[in-house]
């Protein structure tokens, strides 16, 4: 199943790059964005681009820092190059700048967070920023976002500096779309609550919105009396619901609110928590 996802994650990447990047000069970093530079200069399908960037990167990888990176990173090495070939014939949808940098950067962000989603990698840039971390001693994020910098830079010195800002308008989508994709759109919330009714509350919180609860012990700071202190958390929609049941038990409770970006375990996702080195933002 991970690698039917891989699979459809550089499909749908694949697309973003023919249909909306690389035909517009939109680069959105890493190895695509190079690879989209690299088609505009020299003349090559984006397809060989990434095989040039990718698979030398995979090797000299495997060679240096040992072979952690598995099936997953090489089936999305060359799995996406394979798509972008299938799919670099296909006319592009709008020549449209803006749109091309929205869209591509939305379908873009979609393709990558199925990878990730599926433990997978692209590889690309990310096996070269691991590469220098490992000999510069920068972590990985920040050799991330140097080799994009560059990569933007690049645009801006190619073609022209108003092509490098569409890039970033693709960059920053990318991005916040990966997150999304990862993380999923529902979102919860989880809500402390501080009152001397909390065994009555979590009784209502069981029983009324089949939710967890616990109780942590905690003590008033200026009254110095023990306290309970109650913790729930529940799907966005359920807010609602828990503020009304806290008020009918204590309307004199201390609720406090956050937004939770992720959760898993009994009620919300049991997917495991991926490797950092596998989560990070693969392009």
């Amino acid at each position: 199943m991970n690698i039917l996802g891989i699979a459809l994650g550089c499909f749908v990447t694949a697309l973003a790059i023919n249909l909306f990047l690389a035909p517009n000069q939109v680069a959105p970093g890493g190895a695509s964005g190079l690879a989209v530079v690299m088609h505009h200069l020299f003349g090559l399908p984006v397809s060989l681009g990434l095989l040039l960037i990718n698979l030398p990167l995979f090797i000299l990888a495997w060679f240096l820092l040992g072979p952690r990176f598995g099936i997953n990173t090489l089936a999305g090495s060359l799995l996406l190059p394979a798509f972008a070939a299938l799919t670099e014939h296909l006319a592009p949808v709008t020549s449209d700048l803006l749109l091309a940098s929205i869209y591509g950067g939305i379908i873009m962000g979609v393709g990558v967070g199925i990878v990730l989603r599926s433990q997978g990698s692209i590889g690309g840039t990310t096996l070269a920023a691991q590469l220098i971390h490992k000999f510069s001693g920068f972590s990985v994020g920040q050799c991330l976002l140097v080799i994009d910098f560059f990569v933007v830079t690049l645009v801006g010195i190619v073609f022209d500096a108003e092509l490098a800002l569409y890039s970033l308008i693709a960059l920053a989508v990318s991005i916040k779309v990966i997150d999304l994709v990862q993380q999923g759109l529902r979102r919860a919330k989880a809500a402390f609550i501080i009152s001397d009714r909390a065994d009555g509350i979590a009784a209502a919180v069981l029983e009324q919105l089949q939710r967890g609860a616990t109780l942590l012990e905690g003590r008033g700071a200026w009254s110095g009396r023990d306290k309970e202190v109650l913790l729930v958390v529940v799907n966005s929609n359920e807010v609602a619901k828990l503020k009304a049941l806290v008020a009918a038990s204590d309307p004199d409770a201390f609720v406090i609110v956050a937004d939770i970006h992720e959760v898993l375990g009994e009620g919300f996702s049991r997917q495991a928590i991926k490797r950092g080195e596998e989560s990070g933002r693969i392009r």
